[in-house]
This record gives C-alpha cells, sequence and structure tokens, in this order.
C-alpha cells in the first residue's frame, strides 16, 4: 500500500485558520453575545455571518475559475446543531433527523424525506448572488453546506473542542455519518470540493450571500444576509514559479497536473500509489501519482476547512468516488508532479489540513505468556462494493495487456477497534504480528499471533504491510472464481468514515496517516489500526493488483472484496465480510470496456 492525502493538508490558499478564528471570533462577538445558561432555550440558534467584509480570490490562468470561499460561517449558539445521516442498506434512501440534546435528555426530529440524497452535506443551503462595479449580476448559485467545515470558536467559553467528525463523507458507499456545528462554534458554509469553479473576469465585485428560504423555515435562521466585497486577481502558475514563491505550492494547477496530489489528497488509496507519500520520497511517489485520475484540482480553502476531500479517501492515486482512470496516466508532466507532490502531499502526522493525527505506537515489547483470545467485544470487518471501476491496457510497461481496475475498502463495524502490532527479531525480514484486546475501561486482556508483516520496497509503497487483511477476486457469472488480485498485503489506516453512527464509532480516529501509520524500512516494531466507524480503501491501480482481464471472454462477472480471507483475525462476525459488484466487459483486445450497473440505489461506478 501506499504513504499517504484523508480528506498534503497544509497546501491550500488562503488566510491561515488563527486568523480565520480570529475573524470569526471578532465578527461573532458584534453579531450574538453567548446566552444565559438559565434560560437558553434547548434547540439551537442558528445564524449566518461573515469572518470579513472583504476578500480577495485568485483565478489561475492555466486553470481559469475562481472559487466562492467568501468566509461566511454558519454559527450556533444554545447548543450543538446536530444531524444523524444514515442508510439502512443500499436499497434504502439517505435520510437525515436532527439530534437534540438538553442536558440529559436527548430527542429526534426527522427531516423531510429527500432532504439529502448522499452525505456530502445538505444541498441549496447557501444561495450566492455577485454584481460587478455596475450593478449587474454576474453570478447567482446556491451551494451544499457540510456542517463539519472548517470551524472555530465564536466565543471563549466555547467548548475548546468540537466533537463533530472533520469534513462529510466521499465514498459512495457511505452508511452513515453524524454533521455539527458545536455550541459556540461556527463552521464554514462554503462547499468545497463539491462546488465547481466559477468565471469572474479579474476586478471587483459584491457578493451577497443567505441561508435559502426552506432552511431558514426548517432550523429557523433569521434571515439576515452578509455582504461580502470581493477582488478577483489574476495569477500564472509559471510566474509563480519562476518567482520562486512559496506560494505556488497552494497553488491549484490544472487537472492533469493535480493528478499526483489529488492522489495524494485523499489517502488516495493503498494500491499502486497508496495514497500519501513522505516529501523526501516525492519524485517515486509522483511517478506512481501520474497512474490515478486526472482530478479536479483542489479547491483553496481555509487550513481548518474539512470542505475539500478529506485527503483520507485511500491508498492509491485515485480521488474518493469519481470514477478511476487508466493506471497507466503516467506520461503526464514528472518534473511538475515531483514538483507538487514535494510542496503539498501529506506530511507526517498531517490528514486533511485541520488535523494531526500521527500514527499509533506499538507495545514497547512484543506480548509474553499464553496467547488467549477473552470474551471482549472486538472487530467486525465488513468489506464495501468496489468502485472506481475501469479498464486499460498496460501501456509501454506491459504491453499487450487488458486490466480491469477498481477502489475497495474493508472497514470495521466494531464494537471493538482492530489493533495488530508487529515485532521483528533482529536480522529478520518478516515482522510476526499480534491481535490485541481490550476491556471495556480499555485495559489489553488478551493477544494472539495473527501472521506476519512485510516491508514493500516498491517506490510509493515503501512501507509495512499486514498479510492476509483482504482478498480481491474476479468471479465468472455462476460467482465462481475466475481471477484474484496480486494485492493481499496492506497497511491498515483509518482513510474513510464509512459509518460513525455505530456502537463506540470515532468520530476523530488516529492511524490516518500512511508516512506515521506503516513504519520504516528500519522499523523494529509498527502498530497498525482500524477504528470503529472506519475503513481502509486501496486502489488497484497496477498490473498484478489490478485483474488481468486480456484472455477473459466479454459477459457479466463479479469483483468480490473479502475481509479477513484466511480468519487469521478475531472478529465478531465473520459471514458478513464479502461484497460483491457486478460488471460487464466488452469491447476487442486492447480497447476493452466496461459497464457497472448501479449496486441498488447507489449509481457509482
Amino acid at each position: 500500500m501506499m504513504t499517504r492525502p484523508q480528506q498534503g493538508r497544509t497546501h491550500r490558499l488562503t488566510r491561515p485558520s488563527i486568523a480565520i478564528a480570529a475573524a470569526v471570533a471578532v465578527t461573532a462577538g458584534v453579531v450574538a453575545a453567548a446566552p444565559d445558561a438559565k434560560t437558553a432555550e434547548p434547540t439551537p440558534k442558528l445564524s449566518l455571518i461573515a469572518a470579513s467584509t472583504s476578500v480577495t480570490l485568485d483565478s489561475w490562468k492555466d486553470d481559469p475559475g475562481v472559487y466562492l470561499d467568501l468566509g461566511t460561517y454558519l454559527t450556533s449558539e444554545n447548543g450543538a446543531f446536530e444531524l444523524k445521516v444514515t442508510r439502512k442498506s443500499y436499497k434504502d434512501p439517505v435520510v437525515a433527523t436532527q439530534v437534540l440534546r438538553n442536558g440529559k435528555k436527548t430527542t429526534t426530529k426527522a427531516l423531510p424525506a429527500g432532504l439529502v440524497k448522499d452525505f456530502s452535506g445538505l444541498p441549496g443551503f447557501a444561495q450566492v448572488s455577485v454584481t460587478d462595479t455596475a450593478g449587474k449580476t454576474v453570478l447567482k448559485q446556491t451551494e451544499a453546506f457540510c456542517p463539519n467545515n472548517a470551524s472555530g470558536r465564536i466565543r471563549p467559553d466555547a467548548p475548546a473542542q468540537s466533537k463533530y467528525p472533520q469534513s462529510c463523507p466521499v465514498n459512495p458507499f457511505t452508511l452513515g455519518s453524524v454533521w455539527g456545528v458545536e455550541n459556540g462554534w461556527a463552521s464554514n458554509t462554503y462547499a468545497g470540493y463539491y462546488a465547481k469553479p466559477v468565471q469572474l473576469a479579474a476586478g471587483t465585485y459584491t457578493a451577497k450571500i443567505s441561508v435559502t428560504k426552506k432552511y431558514r423555515d426548517l432550523f429557523g435562521i433569521a434571515n439576515k444576509p452578509q455582504t461580502v466585497k470581493v477582488t478577483v486577481r489574476e495569477r500564472s502558475w509559471e510566474e509563480e514559479e519562476g518567482s520562486g514563491s512559496t506560494a505556488r505550492s497552494a497553488a491549484p494547477r490544472s487537472a492533469k497536473s493535480a493528478a499526483g496530489t489529488q492522489g495524494h489528497a485523499g489517502h488516495a488509496g493503498h494500491g499502486g500509489h497508496e495514497g500519501h507519500q513522505r516529501a523526501a520520497d516525492a519524485p517515486a511517489a509522483s511517478a506512481h501519482a501520474a497512474h490515478g485520475a486526472p482530478a479536479r484540482p483542489e479547491a483553496p480553502a481555509g487550513r481548518t476547512t474539512g470542505a475539500a476531500p478529506t485527503f483520507n479517501v485511500g491508498h492509491g492515486p485515485y480521488p474518493p468516488a469519481p470514477p478511476a482512470l487508466p493506471w497507466a496516466l503516467k506520461k503526464e508532466s514528472l518534473q511538475r508532479q515531483a514538483f507538487s507532490a514535494a510542496k503539498v502531499g501529506d506530511r507526517p502526522g498531517q490528514t486533511d489540513g485541520s488535523r494531526q493525527a500521527p500514527g499509533a505506537k506499538a507495545n514497547a515489547k512484543r506480548p509474553t505468556g499464553k496467547a488467549t483470545v477473552p470474551d471482549v467485544p472486538k472487530p467486525d470487518l465488513r468489506s464495501l462494493p468496489a468502485y472506481g471501476i475501469t479498464v486499460s491496457d498496460g501501456y509501454e510497461d506491459v504491453p499487450g495487456k487488458d486490466y480491469l481496475a477498481f477502489s475497495a475498502n474493508v472497514w470495521n463495524a466494531g464494537p471493538a477497534k482492530l489493533v495488530v502490532d508487529g515485532f521483528r527479531s533482529p536480522g529478520k525480514e518478516l515482522m510476526d504480528a499480534y491481535q490485541y484486546f481490550y476491556d471495556a475501561k480499555g485495559k489489553q486482556v488478551g493477544y494472539t499471533p495473527t501472521g506476519t508483516m512485510e516491508w514493500d520496497p516498491r517506490p510509493g509503497h515503501e512501507h509495512w504491510h499486514f498479510t492476509d487483511f483482504a482478498s480481491y477476486r474476479l468471479l465468472k457469472a455462476d460467482k465462481k472464481e475466475s481471477v484474484r488480485s496480486g494485492k493481499e498485503a496492506f497497511c491498515l489506516a483509518n482513510t474513510d468514515a464509512v459509518d460513525y453512527t455505530v456502537k463506540n464509532a470515532n468520530w476523530h480516529p488516529g492511524n490516518t496517516d500512511l508516512s506515521t501509520a506503516c513504519g520504516q524500512e528500519n522499523s523494529i516494531s509498527v502498530r497498525e489500526v482500524l477504528d470503529v466507524g472506519s475503513g481502509d480503501t486501496y486502489t488497484q491501480d497496477l498490473p498484478g493488483q489490478s485483474f488481468d482481464i486480456t484472455g477473459l471472454p466479454n459477459g457479466t462477472y463479479y469483483i468480490q472484496v473479502l475481509a479477513n480471507p484466511e480468519n487469521r483475525l478475531k472478529e465478531t462476525n465473520h459471514k458478513n465480510n464479502s461484497a460483491l459488484r457486478k460488471v460487464v466487459l466488452g469491447g476487442k483486445k486492447g480497447a476493452r470496456t466496461v459497464q457497472v450497473p448501479a449496486h441498488e440505489l447507489v449509481n457509482a461506478n
């Protein structure tokens, strides 16, 4: 798997997070005072505010377009604004419920059916209109709002930390999420990764931002639009490089040149590139990064934003949800890829730019005494259906071959986290792996040997893989095995928030960064963790990991993602480890095609 995005976390343009928080605090201090706890209503009071009366936005010559991060925030007083978003299965629609907390009393309020259709946020929440100096309206649009976006306190007595997750999930097979604005906090209304750039010529404008009527009525938000002066300035990537400006590392780039960084950008997947890569390994990483999809460049946003990709979306070069493209897109400019990878990719302990999630440390010594598997809560490993499915030939690397590539995720439904330590005896190439078990208080009460860990020296990997964590197989129409992927060793990390509504889900998992989670070549021990509610995405983007379909006839097949294939890991249920995704192969050798039917209500290939 790869070192990893997760959704580089510090490469976004715009003001630093401290400046944002300060601006929010100043603005909010004028708008709202802290309520008296004795008279506060049990329902949160929501308000739209602007952190500043003016912003400067950049339009890049080689990739023109302006991202409308206007610095507007939704504040929550009299309690936290909390939504629980779920679906019972992929046959059922996504539904949202508001959670109201009043001391120890918790009540819920079902929101209108069809209000949300996925897990990216509240659609059509903000209305934005932009006028030029002549008063002519040049832009009018609505944007979605992820309550887990960039946030900060609006008063000093608010909780020091927000309990809510950072960013909204982007995996198409997400099952449950929690969104919220902490009491006394504010969350950026900018749609970020889910927004498209707009075309605005260099100059000055006036933007008016408001909450749309259906949400004002639904949540009792006052109709108080905010006005922000906007200055658009035109910049050039080449000019930034030539000037030696450090700002260039944050510059949005064209879709093609962003392929590597966007792949980095989301823990972009364990696979050929497996997402995160140490800055020192940037040239090698970028070469693999070029195997990924030419993703949309990341929207510039404040460093605390959750609006852009989580950067925890898997090991590999693919962005989280869009269809993958051929793995051999390394004909791109590797020089620019290497530069951008060195400046933006994941760095030790950094994930989505708004949090630090250092890898867990292994126990000081390998376990001693009799191995026992106590009767305590254990993890429940489950597979998501494959997605990001595409076909390609082998290009110049493996001429004459056809491959079927895909993304796969194994997640932990709990109620206990999966903890695996690896220990190496001096001079040995493999580590001995052990799974640990904990009681309700977090005390380790048992362990069992569970295979090995191996060092993967390939560029773009260069970390320790736990063997036999998952297996990928291509099944024929009769669901008998036809082809097996060579990828069966993995570095475990919490790349995707699959279902944060399950019991004991950790909304702020560590072990999200491959550069810290998976060890170094000279490591004597390593700890790999898959927390409750989170999953680990790998992309199958390289020959030997993707399926070789060169000799397969056209027709219907199933991609099987199988967790814990040898049952080496102890878990609560071994019967829910498999997920199938139907595909239909067609075309001719060298030009194979794939059709991916919707998986029940999820129409994501």
